[in-house]
């Protein structure tokens, strides 16, 4: 493993509140962790939350506030900002009452961590004085406080009056303002695709352009699915002036939350590619970087800025973990599915901690329940799912829909609604009766209009249970975005305990049946294909044909490249080597019967 001085993993955001305190829980001890900002009003409740708990007095920011949305946001993470900042003080000083808290900060970090090394030297060499006080001063750090901002997730807003706003009171720009005012010195991830307008809007905060020193206060992480998304993207923000530091790659389908599927690119293909064209990409982007800075007559930095590589999405094992890291020259790994059952880290009610426990795999599954359109992982028995049918079977689909963050569809409203709420899908369905429908094709057709879910709720449920928090205005459902991973984790867990598994100090899977994380992807991958020829139900497009044809060469050039790569393993995947390429094989005859699934049914092409 490379020399590293603090943690090699990351906990990315899971829905809009399991994460959203987690840096108040972990930041002290060095891990980075991320936060959800699309969710305001949660945010608030949040804010009010620890305001009261820390005994800090509470200035409610109203919606009848001037830009309010943004307000509450900064002041939000400029409270976790402050918060963690004292925490992370009263650490560093419990060495001098040689208080066990600032062994709990470096008992977790892995066996080669030079820090961990330097450390153990300079105490053994000073005990507990002054020289040990002043290099713990210099050389800890806090875990990051990043902040998510969902690209799709940017609806138009309107007045009283029912005018449109301009664009930088949408939900997203808002969130961003948010981020930009505070304090934070640390980084945004924007997810679910490029986002034109939200990116150029970043040229108004001084923040994410470099200073004199060349230091970028608020750093950019683009979530990608491949390296031209990245080198499109990065591009994109260099002509303005803007430096991506991170590019982080995470995998289509072999995740939680929101899966956008590529069209057939698996994980270990695409991070090779980021691996050969790592300085290309790097260097690319510097040249047009500076050549936008100096047009803008601002600081250019001596040096390239760093650019880092990390990928999220199915990782399990520190046998896995540490493969990333050494084969791709990671600079960090994501962690997120399996933190869900880190009471420590994560917010779950007990509920549903309980059904993550018992999932197998049959329980997780890729729906269609975010009224955002993309395939949403997520887990069958959900609260919110058996509130949702409840409402059904007593005629009264749909939910209220009061935080509107979701809002998208116009077929019945000249003001944009959500798909998953009461007034849209009574409209819809009130349209089928008109259609003269079979009793059978009507009920499959009310059956996909009601699978919608309020997810603006449900995902910032679980959190107002965990902290006994009024839950009249949301409602007590929970929705929850666990990936397919989270079949093979089985127990509530600490927190040291998870990240020793991490690092390979201990083992926490019980079963032994759980494939490689690119053989898991892959099958995925497969599974998907198969389910959308299927729903096509009889004869397949030109365009359709092109697609899936596409897509299937894809998958076959990833598993010749998983053959190289598991064949010449001579020391990492002997565990699993053979079972891995007898996988291969058999993935590699259902995409034979693939073919002729295409080949069938293109011979009367629609």
């Amino acid at each position: 493993m490379k020399k590293s001085k603090g943690h090699t993993f990351h906990i990315p955001v899971m829905g809009t509140g399991f994460t959203i305190d987690t840096p108040l829980k972990v930041a002290h001890l060095g891990i980075s962790s991320v936060i959800s900002i699309i969710d305001d009003v949660l945010v608030e409740k949040m804010r009010k939350y620890y305001s009261e708990k820390m005994d800090i007095p509470f200035n409610e920011i109203s919606t009848k506030i001037e830009d309010f949305r943004a307000k509450r946001i900064t002041a939000y993470l400029n409270l976790v900002n402050d918060l963690v900042k004292k925490k992370f003080s009263e650490l560093k000083n419990s060495h001098a009452e040689k208080n066990p808290e600032i062994g709990k900060y470096f008992d977790m970090l892995p066996d080669y961590s030079t820090l961990q090394k330097e450390f153990q030297r300079i105490k053994n060499k000073y005990n507990y004085g002054d020289k040990l006080q002043s290099w713990i001063g210099e050389n800890l750090r806090p875990g990051g406080i990043d902040v998510n901002i969902m690209t799709k997730v940017d609806k138009t807003n309107f007045n009283k009056k029912k005018e449109k706003l301009t664009i930088e009171h949408n939900d997203a720009h808002a969130a961003l303002r948010g981020f930009a005012m505070s304090d934070l010195d640390s980084s945004v991830i924007f997810s679910a695709g490029m986002n034109p307008r939200l990116y150029g809007y970043m040229e108004h905060f001084e923040d994410f352009y470099p200073d004199k020193t060349g230091y970028i206060k608020k750093k950019i992480v683009i979530k990608v699915s491949d390296y031209r998304s990245a080198l499109i993207q990065g591009k994109f923000l260099a002509k303005k002036g803007l430096w991506v530091s991170e590019f982080r790659l995470e995998s289509g389908l072999n995740c939680g939350g929101h899966a956008f599927a590529s069209d057939g690119y698996l994980m270990g293909p695409i991070l090779q590619e980021f691996k050969e064209n790592r300085a290309i990409l790097q260097n690319t982007l510097y040249e047009i970087f500076t050549m936008a800075l100096t047009k803008k007559d601002r600081f250019l930095p001596e040096d390239v800025p760093s650019m880092m590589i990390t990928a999220q999405g199915g990782v399990g094992t520190s046998d896995e973990h540490e493969f990333l890291m050494e084969n791709y020259g990671l600079d960090s790994v994501g962690w997120a599915t399996p933190f869900l059952l880190v009471p420590e880290a994560a917010n779950v009610d007990k509920t549903t901690e309980q059904l993550l426990q018992n999932a197998q795999e049959d329980d997780l599954y890729l729906s269609k329940i975010s009224p955002l359109g993309v395939p949403f992982n997520t887990i069958r028995g959900n609260t919110k799912d058996i509130e949702k049918e409840t409402l059904v079977e007593k005629g009264n689909p749909g939910s209220p829909c009061p935080k509107k963050y979701l809002k998208s569809n116009t077929e019945f409203t000249d003001l944009p609604i959500c798909t998953a709420s009461r007034k849209y899908q009574n409209f819809k369905i009130e349209e089928l009766k008109t259609q003269n429908l079979s009793m059978h094709e009507f009920n499959q057709m009310v059956k996909k209009i009601t699978d919608k879910a309020c997810l603006c709720l449900g995902l910032g449920t679980s959190v107002q249970h965990v902290n006994k928090m009024d839950l009249k205005a949301d409602g007590e459902a929970v929705s929850i975005c666990p990936g397919p991973n989270m079949a093979y984790f089985s127990k509530v867990i600490s927190l040291k305990k998870m990240v020793d598994h991490i690092y390979g100090k201990i083992n926490i899977i019980d079963r032994t049946d759980r494939p490689h994380m690119f053989i898991k992807e892959l099958t995925l991958y497969v599974n998907y294909l198969v389910d959308n020829i299927n729903e096509l139900h009889g004869t397949i497009s030109e365009k359709q044909v092109k697609y899936f044809q596409k897509f299937r060469e894809n998958l076959l050039d990833g598993i010749k490249y998983y053959h190289e790569l598991f064949s010449n393993a001579e020391q990492t995947f002997q565990d699993l080597k053979i079972d891995a390429l007898l996988q291969l094989e058999e993935i590699e005859n259902t995409l034979y019967d693939v073919k002729m699934i295409i080949e069938r049914n293109v011979l009367q092409p629609a």
